[in-house]
């Protein structure tokens, strides 16, 4: 477990993330991480949870509609 500490960023509230932390999630400066809520607490992830969903969405689409997104893609 890593400790972070609360500090003031400008008007706002920020935490600065140790380097090992952000080579372990692989980010980078402008990076977007994901604050997700769990019954848990928090967790801080460099991805997007639904991800997943909306890709399987998008395949089913694909599937369904192959010859209509070719006569679109002419």
């Amino acid at each position: 477990m890593l400790k972070v500490k609360i500090t003031n960023v400008g008007n706002s509230m920020g935490i600065l993330l140790p380097k090992e932390a952000l080579t372990k999630m692989k980010a980078n400066k402008g990076d977007t991480l994901y604050l997700v809520e769990s019954p848990e607490g928090y967790t801080l992830t460099p991805y997007q949870q639904d991800f997943e969903e909306q890709m399987d969405a998008a395949e089913d689409i694909m599937k369904r509609y192959k010859n209509t997104l070719r006569a679109l893609a002419k």
